[in-house]
């Protein structure tokens, strides 16, 4: 058995690949980098097996990467997931001792080397699955080279390929037998090539003997033509003679070897007949085989069937075991279910006084919260009020001490008039004083007028002209301020008083 480890991992891929292009699928595969983004892969492995590569498990293959190998990593990976899955669930077998391929190099680098590893997986499934004689001969059908190659990945992976459980021992005697028919297809095949090798190095054996006689003939010809025209070829003591005998020896010789190639050539293609026969019949062996391996992994299910069946059983007998204990307490389960019933029906009475008592509750819960919108509604009223009554209280303050503060200064104007009544009595006795004066005495002097003026200058003091001048002041001001509390009244009247005495000028 020939190992891959020692063949080129760069004569692999490209074998693989051209294995690949067989199926026709629908995405390009002419070179590597066109399988590096993992769609022809997860085509293929679509067309191995449908039900399990279904449309669903494809749609998750992200088609349009272009040249992002974050995304053709995740395809792989996805790829390399299902395939390994599909070993392990559906042909029953796991890998063992096989290096896996690193995506990451195959998605960024575009590694030969790990797709042909990648490749030779898909190349085990196919080999495994139902279709496997068809793309068996389809391999059959292609180059010597290329076909010597996957045969070759084909028996590294199926040495690598071991049961997932270990079965019976008729399912193991028939997996032994499957790899001996197997070896000894690729031992026939092998046979067949070296069969075919050894007829064409025949052929080509008799084309130069051919080519060799036909020049001898030529030659003997040629001689023939020059015996003629110079010595008798009968005469075996002449030169020509003796030529002649040697030629015919030696074409005598040439034909007996050719009869003999000829007959060798006969029994190879005979013998290659016989093997192609042998292939046949062990092409059938092992189709009956995988049949009988195919009823085993059958059988192998339903006995694992069987025996989850048997546990069951076992614990549904368990069951019915504790059920007869159970039935045996039965009597005192249905003394506790009366007294539970009668505990029941008393609860059942609490209940619907209890309802009772809660409808009540909820027509008393849905007046109190009648009520609490009342409250909050009269609440806000009465901050409201109270804000009102505050901002009055302070605007009532503010009016009082300007009523006081109103009321002093009318208690001091009052003061200052009656003081001012008094000064202007005083004045108009001295001016009806002086106008008796005038009047008795006649005309009176100069001098005697100037006293009088000086007199009423002396009486009207500094202090009187002071308190006049406040007094227009704060007329005026009131008269500027249309306040109600302002008094019209002092103002009038003192001013009437200010011009009877005359002192406002």
């Amino acid at each position: 058995m020939f190992n891959v480890e020692s063949l080129e991992r760069a004569e692999l891929g490209e074998s693989l690949l051209t294995w690949i292009q067989t199926f026709n699928v629908e995405a390009p595969c002419q070179t590597v980098e066109d399988l590096t983004n993992g769609v022809v892969m997860a085509q293929v492995l679509q067309k191995i097996d449908p039900a399990y590569f279904d449309e669903n498990w494809l749609n998750r293959i992200k088609t349009e990467v272009g040249d992002n190998w974050r995304l053709k990593i995740s395809n792989l990976k996805k790829i390399l997931k299902g395939i390994l899955d599909y070993n392990h669930e559906i042909l029953g077998q796991q890998i063992n001792d096989f290096t896996l391929p690193d995506v990451n190099l195959i998605g960024e680098h575009s590694d030969v080397a790990e797709l042909g590893r990648m490749l030779q997986l898909i190349l085990g499934c196919a080999v495994n699955c139902e279709q496997k004689q068809e793309y068996i001969q389809t391999i059959m059908m292609m180059e010597e080279s290329v076909q010597h190659v996957v045969m070759t990945a084909i028996q590294e992976l199926m040495s690598k390929e071991s049961p997932v459980s270990v079965g019976n021992d008729a399912y193991v005697d028939l997996d032994r037998q499957l790899k001996k028919t197997t070896e000894e297809l690729n031992e026939a095949l092998a046979t067949k090539e070296e069969i075919a090798q050894r007829c064409h190095e025949l052929d080509m054996q008799v084309a130069a003997l051919q080519e060799e006689k036909s020049s001898l003939l030529a030659e003997n010809q040629i001689l023939m033509e020059r015996l003629n025209q110079s010595d008798s070829i009968e005469d075996p003591n002449s030169p020509a003679g003796r030529r002649h005998l040697q030629l015919q020896t030696q074409l005598e010789q040439l034909q007996e070897e050719t009869f003999r190639l000829e007959a060798a050539k006969d029994d190879y293609r005979i013998r290659c007949e016989e093997l192609e026969k042998e292939i046949a019949e062990l092409r059938q062996q092992n189709e009956e085989l995988t049949t009988l391996a195919e009823e085993a992994q059958s059988l192998k299910d339903e006995m694992d069937v069987l025996r989850h069946s048997s546990d069951k059983v076992a614990k549904l007998e368990s069951q019915v075991e504790s059920y007869k204990k159970k039935l045996e307490d039965l009597g005192d389960l249905r003394r506790q279910v009366k007294l539970l019933e009668e505990k029941n029906t008393m609860y059942m009475q609490n209940t619907v006084s209890l309802e009772e008592e809660l409808r009540k509750a909820h027509a008393a819960r849905s007046q109190l919260e009648t009520y609490k919108r009342q409250v909050v509604e009269l609440q806000n009223r009465l901050s409201e009020e109270s804000k009102k009554a505050d901002k009055l209280e302070f605007e009532y303050k503010l009016l009082k001490e300007k009523v006081d503060g109103l009321q002093k200064e009318k208690d001091r104007l009052r003061t200052e008039r009656d003081s001012l009544k008094e000064t202007i009595e005083e004045l108009r006795c001295v001016q009806a004083q002086e106008g008796q004066l005038t009047t008795s005495a006649g005309l009176m002097p100069l001098g005697s007028q100037e006293s009088s003026d000086s007199l009423a200058a002396e009486i009207v003091t500094p202090e009187i002209n002071a308190r006049c001048f406040r007094g227009n002041e704060q007329n005026r001001a009131s008269l500027n301020d249309p306040s109600p509390s302002s008094s019209p009244n002092i103002y009038s009247r003192t001013h009437r008083d200010t011009q009877s005495m005359g002192l406002c000028s």
